[in-house]
């Protein structure tokens, strides 16, 4: 991909106002790239406004990714007005830890709409524009607590493991078109949103679980969608999910004898 602004990749980034969206914006930036910072929050996008600044490499636009009608109006107005998309990061995502016995239906079509049809709807629009023109790129964010049973999360593990299974399928499907496909796993992100959810006793317990002994940032995602993206480094990668964790699941028992 060339770093020239002419010809630089535009990157549509879901839930790009903050936290790992956030991150991968800057990252994306940082390449020399063109990034589209999507979210749905009016506060956080104001905040990255001013965090970012106003130039011409960036875009912000307001996206509710569970609105259908809303994700076709916003790739179609973002090819038109921006450039024809390279990317996108589907990074846009709500969690939500109870107990299965206390989850409502209402609380898990939530959840589903936006992590999973939400990624799903900008996942089709974005390879509706990218077809045809090679090197287009797909990453989106999955969680460990779609690999693993994890307590607490029913909708949020059940949606985050459909975002697995539905990168492998659009991998397949998308291949044909000049598009890659592939998701991120994240273990333990301080984010916002995990710093909402974590209690001090659940972060002890997350870091006993992880090998190397810390809660992982944002950047180290970003790192990671990054390299997806770039068809110069993972040009033959489709289809995978690549664990940004930690060590969390490539191990259980952490004591020998």
């Amino acid at each position: 991909m060339s770093n020239a602004m002419s010809t630089a990749p535009a990157i549509l980034v879901t839930g790009g106002a903050s936290g790992i969206g956030f991150a991968v914006v800057d990252a994306v930036l940082a390449e020399g790239w063109r990034a589209i910072c999507a979210d749905v929050s009016e506060p956080n996008l104001a905040s990255a406004r001013e965090k970012l600044g106003h130039r011409a490499e960036l875009r912000f636009e307001h996206l509710d990714v569970a609105d259908e009608d809303a994700v076709v109006s916003a790739v179609a107005t973002c090819e038109r007005e921006f450039g024809p998309l390279a990317g996108i990061v589907n990074s846009a995502g709500i969690a939500r830890d109870i107990p299965a016995l206390e989850t409502s239906a209402k609380i898990f079509r939530q959840v589903l709409d936006v992590n999973l049809l939400g990624t799903f709807l900008v996942a089709r629009e974005a390879a509706k524009a990218m077809r045809g023109r090679g090197d287009g790129a797909i990453v989106n964010l999955a969680s460990v607590s779609g690999l693993v049973g994890n307590q607490g999360r029913t909708a949020y593990g059940s949606s985050k493991g459909g975002v697995i299974v539905m990168t492998q399928v659009l991998a397949l499907e998308f291949a044909p078109l000049g598009i890659r496909v592939n998701a991120i796993a994240p273990g333990p992100i301080d984010t916002p949103m995990v710093k909402e959810m974590h209690s001090e006793k659940a972060r002890a317990a997350w870091i006993d679980l992880v090998p190397q002994q810390r809660y992982g940032t944002p950047a180290d995602v970003a790192s990671a969608a990054v390299f997806l993206l770039d068809a110069r480094k993972s040009g033959y990668v489709t289809g995978q999910t690549i664990c940004v964790d930690g060590g969390f699941t490539a191990t259980r028992l952490r004591t020998s004898g």
